[in-house]
């Protein structure tokens, strides 16, 4: 794929160009020009299928999100992106629970997305796993997120986005009243897609 720079020959070009050349000249004013795509004889499998569903899943949720969240067009100011472009990027990527803070009942959670968290619920759970409490946290500071529990026990944190994303993070304190939990570098929350 080649890209140039506009001068008085090329400029305003799109489109074919001959038989196997495409061009198109992106948002902030780059040209692209590429090779047409062959799909004759293309056979997708399992996975492709898949994908492709979830980029329809992706578009359709975009299409509106884009339109109805003016969050989404401020994402995008001042980039290459379109408002569109950022809903659909919004939709496939989840929230990320980055650390939980357990002291003496009061959990803090910090939890980030690309666009926003919405709510964060916190939910404490007994030793065989019944729930004790469950609630929503408020905001506190940036991405900071409080709850006071009544009770202790595993803390099952989930995170969700404006997309509806959730990312769901179990944290189980030692008996001492402080502890701390950090997503280690690499490692992914568990992700729930509905």
């Amino acid at each position: 794929m080649a890209k140039l720079k506009a001068n008085g020959i090329i400029e305003g070009l799109s489109g074919s160009l001959g038989k196997n050349l495409y061009v198109r000249t992106t948002k902030d004013g780059r040209m692209i020009i590429s090779q047409r795509p062959d799909f004759i004889n293309r056979q997708f499998s399992e996975a492709q299928l898949k994908v492709q569903e979830r980029t329809r899943q992706a578009a359709a949720y975009a299409k509106v999100a884009s339109k109805e969240n003016p969050i989404y067009a401020q994402k995008a100011k001042g980039t290459s992106l379109n408002a569109y472009n950022v809903a659909v990027r919004d939709w496939r990527r989840p929230p990320v629970i980055d650390s939980i803070e357990w002291e003496a009942g009061h959990i803090l959670v910090r939890a980030t997305d690309d666009v926003m968290v919405t709510r964060v619920t916190v939910t404490v759970l007994g030793e065989a796993g019944q729930c004790l409490e469950q609630g929503e946290a408020e905001l506190n500071l940036g991405n900071r997120w409080e709850y006071q529990a009544k009770n202790k026990g595993v803390a099952r944190v989930e995170a969700w986005d404006l997309a509806s994303n959730v990312t769901r993070q179990e944290f189980c304190p030692p008996s001492q009243s402080y502890c701390y939990w950090e997503k280690p570098d690499g490692v992914r929350n568990l992700v729930i897609r509905s």
